[in-house]
């Protein structure tokens, strides 16, 4: 590389470190020095390397950057302001009130695909997109810059050894090995051999740097571009808050504004304005999408016994005949969940994640990236292992739909650790989310058929065993509705269910019929939103309500119903799996957990 371009790589460097610096200062807070050890890296990758037209952030032929040490935001709006993205006074808004600028990246920026700053995700999300840029077959590179501290995170070794498993060869990982973590060394310091042995060990390319040498950074990132069949990780020894004394490799300083920030510009050389040209992506053909056809629903027989899980696989199936947008991830557990019914139709639109939630989750974040319709699917008690990659795909506004499967006592015998009973609390919280249960086969087909165009997250929660078709084919079931099951003028009381619980309360309802009990139900299939109208309704027309449910009480449906008619006074009772469960048949389990037909009478009869 000529002399002119190293000064130069340099300079923009340090004026990097320097905005980094100011923003920090004006904010009186953030990550200043975690961004100065990765200056030089960031600044050889704009400047010679990214493939981005900032003018049109939605061009598919960009590359994609995802900085998952998001707490150095400062440097990556520093980056945006060397690139004329955004202007000096916007940067200093950083962690301001109403900027977009946030202490986190978030995609309130065009150029943010995903929120970062919850450590180890973004390489886990980078494979996401990588996987997408096969499918489409375009050729743009997905860069992740990490920090060595958040390679503690075994989200990271699931997304290393799933691209190197699939020969990732577009992604390359940028690692800060800058030696300090928030509160003293890292496990492994300034050893960036062990990340090589490790890295290496999944089939990934390594290269070990001097992060802080334009020359050998050029050189590794040209490296990475030009391996084939492997990813690339680029392992580059760092100062932390690099090119200031006070705060150059010392513990101390992690998430500090620098308490002499005139004298750290100063030191850095002063306040620049240099501009990086980054390179814009040559013209690409469209991005390859599948072909869309009609859509053909399974239909079941009113009467017949079907399972959920069997509904949601063969309607994804359809969906897949009719959109070709539609793909479908699955933790290894594709003959329970019935996902494998979409891999034999779509083997290409299919992602196998293994027994891998977190990658899981993270691989439907970035395929949603690129316009595609993610299903993901696994049994709803392990989908807690990736909740806060669920949590953030809610910050980042990401349209991903989950679906647990085997949720409830109602799986029977396997016991306890393979019961999902906190899925519904888990999932409500989660923002702009969407909370499915059917309780028949025909309605779990609508909603599979609903999620696609929903935004945010949205969960669908299938059961193992059988359950009786109550509805007939091609009945329509929108998200935030519910159906009214039994309901009369004599109705002394509403019983609220969703899912298994729904046929238990019907059997109910006819039990108390039989002695003059008459009693209403409502098939609460949307739990979040939740019919407040229907629930006001039953509310304020009987007086009393029971609410039931193959979940634990806190933050289920119990609690959705609630929240809707507190205000209204309400007598509400409510039932769920309160005890620890034991194996058992589904039947025996439905009555230890006093959620069945029999408990539901019994709580009727308390009530009235």
């Amino acid at each position: 590389m000529p002399e002119r371009d190293l000064q130069y790589l340099a300079e923009l460097a340090a004026q990097l470190r320097v905005d980094s610096v100011r923003a920090a200062a004006a904010a009186g807070s953030g990550h200043p020095t975690s961004s100065m050890s990765a200056a030089d890296l960031m600044a050889v990758l704009f400047a010679c390397h990214l493939r981005y037209d900032f003018a049109d952030p939605g061009n598919p032929a960009n590359d994609h950057l995802i900085f998952s040490k998001g707490h150095a935001s400062p440097l990556l709006y520093s980056l945006y302001k060397a690139a004329g993205a955004i202007d000096d006074e916007e940067l200093l808004t950083f962690r301001k009130r109403g900027s977009r600028l946030e202490g986190h990246p978030t995609p309130r920026l065009p150029w943010v695909d995903v929120a970062t700053g919850s450590l180890g995700q973004g390489l886990p999300v980078g494979v996401g997109v990588a996987l997408a840029a096969r499918m489409e077959r375009l050729p743009y590179r997905v860069w992740v810059l990490c920090g060595d501290s958040e390679l503690a995170e075994g989200s990271i070794w699931e997304a290393a050894e799933h691209a190197g498993d699939e020969g990732l060869a577009n992604l390359t990982v940028i690692v800060d090995v800058n030696r300090l973590g928030q509160r003293g060394p890292t496990r492994h310091g300034w050893d960036t051999g062990a990340y090589a042995r490790r890295f290496g060990a999944f089939g990934w390319h390594t290269i070990e740097i001097d992060g802080h040498d334009p020359g050998q950074i050029d050189f590794a990132l040209s490296d990475a571009s030009n391996t084939r069949r492997r990813p690339t990780v680029i392992l580059a020894k760092t100062r932390k808050g690099e090119g200031v004394l006070e705060v150059e490799n010392r513990e101390g300083a992690h998430g500090k504004a620098l308490k002499d920030p005139g004298k750290a510009v100063e030191e850095l050389g002063g306040v620049r304005d240099l501009r990086v040209e980054v390179h814009v992506p040559d013209e690409a053909p469209a991005p390859f999408r599948f072909e869309d056809g009609p859509l053909e629903l399974p239909a079941y027989k009113v009467g017949e016994a079907v399972a959920t899980r069997t509904a949601y696989g063969e309607a994804l199936a359809a969906l897949g005949a009719a959109r070709g947008d539609v793909v479908a991830l699955d933790g290894e557990v594709g003959d329970s969940t019935k996902t494998e019914l979409f891999a034999e139709a779509f083997p290409e639109r299919f992602f196998q994640m293994y027994i891998a939630e977190q990658q899981l989750v993270a691989a439907a974040v970035g395929l949603q990236v690129r316009g595609w319709r993610p299903y993901a699917a696994t049994f709803a008690a392990f989908l807690t292992r990736a909740y806060d990659f669920i949590r953030m795909a809610g910050v980042s506004g990401a349209s991903i739909r989950l679906v647990g499967s085997h949720a409830g006592v109602a799986i029977g015998e396997d016991g306890p650790s393979q019961m999902g009973l906190e899925d519904l609390a888990m999932m409500r919280p989660v923002h702009g989310s969407t909370v499915l249960y059917p309780c028949d086969a025909n309605q779990a087909a609508a909603l599979v058929a609903e999620m696609a165009d929903l935004e945010g997250v949205s969960y669908l929660r299938t059961t193992r065993g059988a359950t009786p078709v109550i509805y007939e084919p091609g009945e329509r079931f929108p998200v935030g509705g519910s159906r009214v099951l039994r309901r009369s003028a004599e109705d002394r009381a509403t019983i609220v269910a969703a899912g298994v619980t729904v046929h238990e309360a019907l059997a109910a309802a006819d039990e108390l019929a039989e002695a003059d009990v008459p009693v209403g139900v409502i098939d609460l299939y949307s739990i979040k939103p939740v019919d407040a109208a229907a629930l006001a309704e039953a509310a304020t027309t009987t007086g009393n309500l029971i609410t039931v449910e193959d979940h634990r009480p806190e933050g289920g449906l119990g609690d959705a119903v609630l929240e809707a008619v507190s205000e209204l006074g309400p007598r509400v009772v409510q039932l769920g799996v309160t005890g620890l469960p034991a194996s058992a048949t589904p039947e025996e389990q439905l009555a230890d957990a006093r959620i069945d037909r029999r408990a539901i009478v019994a709580a009727v009869k308390r009530l009235l």
